[in-house]
């Protein structure tokens, strides 16, 4: 982010304020007296005692306009919560403590902004790569604090190799600092999620989604996906933490190849996994027709030339390596 625009971030504060079960009463009592002086100073006229009726008119009026407004400085604030506070234009405080507040009347709650005149409440946000995602924009002036979870669902990208690909992630965030999230970005929400967009986008085209060759050592996106949602976490929260956002975990939820290509690539793995199982058959083939036929040497069973153990050998293997079961043709006469 722009060091500029973080220099213009003001350093978070404790608001002033006042304990509002104190405040409460005297408010409450202030209206009532107000009201009072109101009613007794009207009475004072009517008789005529239009010097102590005034001053009790007039304070009852001041009273009646000034406690009214001290109403509005009432907070309160659940765990997990907080208030960012401006007074006409510049920052006042912040308040992250649960508890039942007074602040000064004139000071106003500061909330993401409502991005091209949109309503209130949770609204869907088409990303660039077709997906929605649910954004609660313009939302109530208290900042949540609590533990959150961004579902980035489902994009189409490129892997190492050029494959397209399709891949989705669930980011766990919440907001530390507040005041930074209020001041530093226009919407924090949107943006930690256009961030884990081009986040997600950009590692998943640094690694294959699989290795064909065997190679182990090679990170992949299907081999290696919790090494791979450790390296979009650290990106992800670089970029997200100068808006007072803390990324605590990114996983990946989905991972599959596109449709256009997602036969042909079963076919491949088929075939790889097909090579790999005969490869495996044949060795110990191998090995079973090399003990047999050391055993038969050694306990003298029977005395084979080399012809003939050439045609022993090719018998078992094709025995031990074929498809289906092998009939046997049982030979009455002389091997010879």
């Amino acid at each position: 982010m722009d060091t500029e625009i973080l220099a213009n971030v003001p350093a978070e504060k404790t608001a002033p304020h006042a304990n509002g079960f104190f405040m409460l009463p005297v408010v409450l009592v202030g209206l009532c007296a107000s009201a009072a002086c109101l009613v007794l100073g009207i009475i004072r006229l009517v008789n005529a005692f239009y010097a102590i009726g005034g001053i009790l008119l007039a304070v009852g009026i001041v009273g009646l306009l000034f406690f009214p407004i001290m109403l509005a400085g009432f907070k309160v604030l659940a765990p997990n919560q907080a208030y960012v506070f401006t007074l006409f234009g510049k920052y006042y405080g912040t308040l992250k403590q649960p508890g039942f507040y007074h602040m000064n009347p004139f000071v106003t709650a500061n909330a993401p902004a409502v991005m091209n005149g949109e309503p209130t409440g949770p609204v869907q946000r088409k990303s660039a790569n077709g997906t929605e995602t649910t954004i609660s924009m313009g939302q109530p002036k208290k900042i949540s604090l609590k533990t959150r979870t961004l579902d980035n669902r489902k994009q189409k990208v490129n892997d190492a190799l050029g494959n397209p690909i399709i891949i989705g992630s669930v980011v766990i965030w919440h907001v530390a600092d507040p005041t930074t999230a209020v001041f530093a970005v226009e919407n924090f929400e949107e943006y930690l999620s256009i961030q884990c967009d081009s986040t997600i986008r950009n590692i998943a085209r640094l690694y294959p989604y699989d290795t064909m060759e065997g190679d182990t050592d090679e990170k992949t996106l299907r081999g290696s996906s919790s090494e791979i949602s450790e390296i979009m976490q650290e990106e992800l929260a670089q970029h997200v933490r100068d808006a007072g956002i803390v990324i605590e975990d990114v996983r990946i939820t989905t991972l599959a190849y596109a449709e256009e290509i997602a036969a042909a690539m079963l076919q491949r793995q088929q075939a790889t996994a097909i090579i790999a199982a005969r490869q495996k058959i044949v060795e110990g083939a191998v090995g079973m027709v090399k003990m047999a036929i050391d055993q038969l040497g050694e306990e003298e069973v029977v005395v084979l030339d080399e012809e003939r153990k050439a045609q022993m050998v090719a018998n078992l293997l094709v025995v031990l390596c074929g498809n289906k079961d092998a009939q046997p043709i049982v030979n009455s006469g002389s091997i010879y």
